[in-house]
């Protein structure tokens, strides 16, 4: 082979592309020369997505990047050579399997398989199984079980050869082995190890613990042979493991066999480019346009949010039960990570009541999992906050079923005890098909919407600015079928990156954006290293797995009972699955679990062109892509940070500095003096120069917040918390901690007919002004060890308190507030500071009659082209 290229050869049997590079180093072929190019690339100039949006674009890089997959005659190595028996035989059941209608041939068929003849006859299982009564779908699911090789999960206690075992073990295993060797049909008296006995027919009945970890079991079994119907259920998915841990093996050559970049490609040519679109950073005023199409289109979306993930990097546990808890219950800034989600939802209903004076309630769907009890914690918290005032039917939660862990060394199954194999969620990547599993794509459509906004939990920031509303406008506005909203990758980030994809397919050339997982980096020859400026890793931006997505289009791939339906999959085995065994012992195993990628439900959506295209190409994709600063689009909550670790990346601490630098960069440019946030590596040692939280509803977008903040300071040290939409800044002076929280800050909850709590925007608001203001107190003490400030978790020695209750207001003027002070305003009263003789005056007077439901002033909404502007109306 002449050629020393980097490569792809594409195998009709397997679907996989294979890199190659004859020169064993990188197998990324890097064209250095823009003048002069290697004769694999092509010009490909500056792409913009409309003529509005490519102003906006960032220019491209002096010398843009890009893999190069040409096809040359090349064979691959073949895979483990276990690994491929194992996979022949179980593709040839699947086939079987998949050619029988009832579920008697299909019991036939498992009947006649080597593996599950040999485990009915081992150990007595035979005798066992036909004790437990089951019906021919459990049966089923026990059989393909064992034919996928997993027979060892069904093991009673039998199965301790060849461990390290401690007297009690060897107790134990001397016990099993009498067990075995009793005759079950005479009616020997066998224990089955877990408190088992004897039944009248001479059969084994488990005791109550062990029948119950056999239902959970069954439960497993049933979730994965239904939501892996496309694949071919347990044996499909056990099919999938070991062709994926097979690749790994030749990793530099191979690329995962997964929808990512899937779909039975037959390339013979593929190029990753770094995706060009509109930067809503450095393009305020299509950005403004573009966040004004998403106001407008609150009523035709809905939110989702993948919910499911067992989040164990955070560690988080019930300080009182010692359970340990999703990352939706973290608690941050004062509330639940759920919480915030939603809080930022309402704040875009505010502004769209305020601008258009109607009320849009937008339907949540929720993917839950039952790790963790993820399930049963995020509809207790609902229930509990009595659905944050949207109402139970404005709500659909469907949980994701739990998959098994496997071994990388050999594909089996994890097992913490007899029955009870190691589960984890399967990937945020199931919620498409689990959503049309679930109906809950016609729940959207009955509630009349036609796209939807994904964020996950731990993004902290999506909701900053215009960035999601832009996103979803430009979906809606320009008809697209899926939209990533992106920004600049921290080098080194475990986080995937965007791409644009050129390959031909049969002649024709297929366009598209889509996604490269971080796991898969060295499989497309991008170092997971820290890089350097000028690498390949450098040019390509974030996925941050913040989406918009056309719900019908989207629905046709999850509903297409193919491969397709589980987008990205992927094994990651980079990562040690960590869990305690049957005896107490703790295991930490290199392993992983199926998992889906759902951002990358985009490689269904690549346009085709009869010829290669030069120039434009992403104008009239079906994709888009979106960037805004880095922390306006992503700052995660997601693992704990060790006291001893001075890196804050991904991080609650790392994300509670991005909000306060959104903070600085909102309010300096409101003519108000504050401190600037350092680098990362300051805070360890003094924390976060000043703390301020600002309700999304005072904007969302930074336009509206800025007109109602203007002039003053906010000194080093200080605290700022204002929670209440209605409110007026005008040159304070803030040397302390100011909290000003309202009962009320959007609407009051009103019961409808079905005798649901709902809010109702704009009704019965709290209210707050202060003007030419100072205030003046010792603020918090810094110096306490107890501090936790991403929580909001802080001792104070003195603050300024305003507490609202109902539609209560509070009004400041030309007033020096010095010292600890707490003011509260009951509903229905106005209560107004001002300064006399002596200090302080006070004046409470009853709110008139007439102006009890919207106040004695309040901000008028309107536009102005692409622009919001705001009028401040007093009666």
């Amino acid at each position: 082979m002449a050629a020393t290229t980097t490569t792809t050869a594409i195998t009709p049997c397997s679907s996989s592309i294979l890199l190659h590079n004859n020169n064993k180093t990188n197998p990324v072929f890097y064209s250095l020369n823009p003048k002069k190019p290697s004769l694999l690339f092509h010009p490909f100039p500056t792409l913009s997505f409309s003529s509005s949006l490519s102003s906006s674009s960032p220019p491209p890089p002096l010398c843009a990047p890009r893999v190069s997959t040409a096809s040359i005659e090349y064979a691959p190595p073949a895979p483990d050579s276990n690994f491929h028996h194992e996979i022949s035989r179980l593709k040839a059941l699947r086939l079987k399997l998949s050619s029988s209608t009832t579920l008697k041939q299909k019991l036939k068929i498992l009947d006649s398989d080597a593996k599950v003849k040999f485990f009915l006859n081992t150990h007595g299982y035979k005798k066992v199984l036909s004790s437990l009564g089951l019906g021919l779908n459990e049966l089923f699911l026990v059989k393909s079980m064992v034919a996928a090789g997993q027979d060892h999960v069904f093991d009673m206690g039998f199965g301790f050869e060849d461990r390290e075992m401690s007297s009690v073990k060897t107790a134990l295993y001397s016990l099993a082995k009498i067990i075995e060797k009793l005759d079950f049909s005479n009616g020997g008296n066998g224990n089955g190890g877990n408190g088992g006995r004897e039944n009248q027919n001479g059969g084994v009945l488990v005791g109550e613990d062990t029948q119950q970890d056999f239902n959970n079991l069954l439960k497993v079994l049933g979730e994965v042979e239904d939501f892996y119907d496309c694949i071919g259920g347990i044996i499909g998915y056990q099919i999938m493991v070991l062709e994926l841990l097979a690749q790994s093996s030749f990793e530099t050559q191979s690329i995962n066999n997964s929808n990512h970049l899937h779909e039975s490609m037959e390339c013979e040519f593929l190029e990753i480019h770094p995706p060009i679109g509109c930067d809503l950073s450095s393009n305020t005023e299509y950005a403004s346009q573009a966040a004004l199409w998403g106001i407008e289109g609150l009523p035709d979306l809905g939110e989702i949010y993948p919910l499911g993930g067992s989040a164990d990097r955070l560690g988080l546990v019930d300080s009182e039960t010692g359970e340990c808890l999703p990352a939706a219950m973290l608690p941050y800034c004062g509330r639940t990570l759920l919480e915030g989600l939603v809080r930022d939802l309402q704040a875009r209903e505010f502004l769209y009541f305020k601008l258009y004076g109607k009320q849009c309630i937008t339907p949540v769907a929720i993917m839950t999992s039952s790790a963790k009890n993820n399930h049963e914690h995020i509809t207790s918290l609902c229930e509990k906050l009595r659905w944050f005032g949207r109402g139970r039917s404005s709500f659909r939660l469907f949980e994701q079923p739990l998959v098994p862990a496997v071994s990388a060394e050999d594909g089996q199954w994890l097992v913490r005890k007899p029955f009870v194999p190691v589960c984890k969620p399967g990937g945020h990547g199931v919620i498409w098909k689990l959503a049309y599993d679930k109906g809950v794509f016609q729940w959207l459509y009955d509630h009349g919407r036609k796209g939807a906004t994904v964020r996950q939990v731990s993004n902290v920031v999506a909701a900053t600015d215009v960035t999601l509303l832009a996103l979803a406008g430009i979906g809606l506005h320009h008809g697209k079928k899926l939209g990533f909203a992106s920004c600049k990758r921290n080098m080194g980030a475990t986080e995937g990156i965007n791409v644009l994809i050129e390959k031909n397919l049969d002649g024709e050339w297929a366009y598209g954006l889509s996604c490269i997982e971080y796991t898969e980096f060295d499989k497309f020859g991008i170092t997971s290293r820290h890089p350097s400026p000028n690498s390949l890793q450098a040019e390509f931006p974030a996925n941050t797995n913040i989406l918009y997505v056309d719900l019908p289009s989207v629905e046709l791939v999850a509903s297409s009972r193919s491969e397709r339906s589980l987008p990205g999959m992927v094994l990651n085995t980079k990562k040690s699955i960590v869990y305690t065994d049957y005896f107490g012992n703790r295991h930490s195993v290199p392993g992983g679990r199926l998992e889906c990628t759902m951002q990358n439900i985009a490689d269904n959506f690549l346009n085709t062109y009869p010829s290669r295209c030069f120039k434009g190409v992403e104008d009239n994709l079906d994709t888009f892509i979106v960037y805004n600063e880095r922390r306006r689009v992503t700052s995660s909550a997601k693992k704990k940070r060790k006291p001893s670790d001075t890196s804050l990346h991904q991080t609650p601490d790392g994300s509670l500095l991005d909000i306060m630098r959104n903070a600085y960069d909102l309010l300096s440019r409101c003519d108000i003096d504050l401190p600037k946030v350092q680098s990362n590596d300051k805070y360890v040692d003094s924390g976060p120069p000043f703390l301020i939280f600002l309700h999304p509803a005072l904007g969302p977008v930074w336009e509206v917040t800025r007109q109602k903040f203007s002039g003053g300071s906010i000194s080093k040290g200080s605290e700022l918390q204002v929670e209440v939409a209605e409110f007026l800044w005008r040159n304070v002076q803030l040397d302390g901690s100011m909290i000003i929280v309202a009962e009320n800050i959007i609407g009051s909850i009103r019961i409808d007919d079905k005798g649901e709590p709902i809010l109702q925007h704009g009704h019965r608001c709290g209210r707050c002004k202060l003007c030419n203001v100072t205030v003046l107190n010792d603020g918090i003490d810094w110096t306490s060890g107890d501090n936790v400030y991403w929580k909001h978790d802080v001792c104070r020695s003195e603050a300024l308190k305003v507490i609202l209750h109902g539609n209560a207001e509070f009004e400041a003027y030309n007033v020096i507030i010095q010292g600890n002070h707490v003011f509260e305003v009951p509903d229905g009263y106005k209560m107004k500071i001002t300064s006399g003789d002596s200090g302080l005056v006070v004046q409470m007077d009853l709110i008139p009659q007439n102006l009890m439901d919207n106040g004695s002033w309040f901000w008028k909404y309107d536009t102005n082209g692409s622009h919001i502007l705001l009028e401040l109306v007093e009666l």
